[in-house]
């Protein structure tokens, strides 16, 4: 039991708040990189024992006939297959490094080689494939997720419907017709359309009207002319009217709502997922929680 239970038991305690206090204290910092060097050791032999557990269950699965045999074959071709491929180096070229040894080489920037091969023409693939069948789950929960039964479901829908509409053309053209920079430019003489529009992106930007600038000329240094129109330009595109009808565009609103409720949410979550984190982190440091030791048998 104490070998067991115990002695992990001090090991993690002491690892884990070791790696903590190198945050705090700096004497602490190597200690910290030696307990991350014997981590990767530790993960090392973990990928051994998962290798061996993948391949312990698709051999039970294959012997067995059991449903989805063939895919517990392929899976094991393809394991070896790979394996064999980046061990023994097959078909690595030789580096500059090592002109003689070409079997040091990395070799997935080596493009043409085998590993690479597979890498770029089998992995890459499945992996885009996988993602692409998740559009299809998103599609099916957003369906039911959206239908309007209640206030927090609609609000839900409206919002999500304004959101996929600002991400599209058709979106931007729906709003096309009220007020922007580019319209409010255009109706400008061609000769101060260029003026015109510099000034208009820094008001956007939040550049008071003293501050602002129109190649390299500073606004207190512009001609009487050029000043009339800055002022005309700031107080057009930063008051209140315009600034709301332009925020109605769904571009901006798409972007308004990504960047105030969302980000709130968003924050919120990994708020609460860090308070989860520092919790079973602390039960598992202390001793509480036990679980990843295993059963008592």
């Amino acid at each position: 039991m104490l070998a067991k239970r115990t002695i992990p038991l001090i090991i993690a305690a002491l690892i884990g708040f070791l790696l903590i206090a190198t945050y705090f204290i700096p004497y602490t910092e190597q200690w910290g990189a030696t307990a991350m060097e014997m981590f990767i050791i530790l993960a090392a032999a973990a990928m051994v024992l998962g290798a061996g557990n993948l391949i312990m269950l698709n051999l039970s699965k294959i012997s067995g006939k059991k449903p989805g045999w063939a895919y517990g074959a392929i899976t094991l071709l393809a394991f070896f297959g790979t394996l064999a491929v980046g061990v023994f180096k097959i078909g690595a070229l030789p580096t500059v490094t090592s002109p003689d040894n070409p079997w040091t080489a990395p070799l997935v920037s080596q493009e043409g080689v085998p590993f690479w091969w597979i890498y770029s023409y089998v992995y890459k693939p499945l992996t885009a494939t996988m993602f692409a069948m998740l559009a299809f789950y998103i599609a099916s929960a957003a369906f039911r997720a959206f239908r309007a039964k209640n206030i927090e479901a609609t609000l839900l829908l409206g919002t999500a419907f304004i959101v996929l509409l600002g991400q599209i053309y058709a979106g931007e053209w729906l709003t096309s017709f009220l007020p922007d920079l580019t319209s409010y430019v255009m109706s400008f003489p061609d000769t101060s359309q260029a003026f015109a529009q510099a000034i208009g992106i820094q008001v956007q930007n939040g550049v008071p009207l003293v501050d602002m600038t129109y190649a390299g000329t500073a606004f207190a240094e512009m001609t009487a002319e050029h000043q009339a129109l800055a002022t005309q330009v700031n107080d057009y595109l930063g008051g209140w009217w315009y600034q709301f009808i332009n925020g109605l565009r769904l571009e901006n609103l798409t972007q308004v709502i990504l960047d105030v409720p969302q980000k709130a949410g968003n924050r919120a979550i990994m708020i609460g997922i860090a308070l989860g984190i520092v919790s079973v982190s602390l039960k598992v440091l202390l001793g509480i929680d036990r679980s990843y030791l295993g059963s008592d048998d």
